[in-house]
């Protein structure tokens, strides 16, 4: 650990100037799309998040669920207007909206961005889909844009988001304790997160998984998603 003049310890030399600014695009996999979030995907989201899933997707959002298309539409209107966040719809090739992700708390002058307001609709969970939105938005946000650090955070008692944050290799750094109050209730915030240097270690692990040769012919892996260094 460097030590300053005084003899006190100070942090590693960062050699990183800020990369290109976060801002909204579309990303293309093989079983995936995400393109900006706009009107045009609100009637699909709608079906896929509010008419063909359970209500329970909503449990450790923000808000949700929505009564009618008019609420959720107004919902997703909201989030353009949120300070420091880009939405994403995901779509499937054939172009059905399947569900919504965003980066948020983008903060280009120290590089670090978080993925949240994740809402995968039944069609979408569980699936290569669902693995490839994220991975693509992580390659994005490192890879072009050049962040040092990617965050998660969620509700510390939302067991699926803890288990899909350490199987998509984020790292576990700790709870806030009353963190957030929503829906009434206190939230204590779980955060997670992936660093530039853990980054190509994770991304070796998604493009091996996301290999047409590791699935069969019903789709199905036949090796399992591996994000840490064996």
């Amino acid at each position: 650990m460097p030590l300053n003049d005084f003899g006190q310890p100070v942090g590693d030399p960062v050699d990183w100037t800020p990369g290109p600014p976060l801002v909204p695009t579309t990303l293309t996999g093989r079983t995936c799309r995400l393109e900006p979030l706009g009107e045009q995907h609100v009637d699909g989201l709608h079906t896929a998040l509010c008419v063909d899933s359970p209500p329970s997707i909503w449990t450790y959002m923000p808000s949700g669920p929505y009564d009618d298309q008019a609420a959720f539409a107004a919902s997703v209107s909201h989030l353009h207007t949120i300070p420091a966040m880009v939405p994403l719809g995901i779509l499937l090739p054939d172009g059905t909206p399947v569900g919504i992700a965003t980066y948020l708390r983008i903060d280009q002058a120290n590089g670090t961005a978080e993925v949240g307001y994740i809402s995968y609709g039944s069609a979408l969970q569980r699936t290569t889909a669902a693995t490839e939105a994220m991975f693509l938005m992580m390659a994005h946000a490192f890879d072009v844009v050049g962040v040092r650090r990617y965050e998660w955070k969620c509700d510390s008692l939302n067991e699926p988001s803890r288990r899909a944050a350490a199987r998509l290799g984020f790292t576990f750094e700790g709870v806030f304790r009353n963190a957030v109050v929503y829906k009434g209730r206190n939230r204590d915030t779980a955060w997670f997160a992936i660093t530039a240097q853990d980054w190509p270690v994770i991304r070796a692990g998604f493009e091996r998984w996301l290999d047409p040769g590791n699935f069969d012919e019903h789709g199905q892996q036949r090796a399992r998603l591996t994000t840490k260094e064996e």
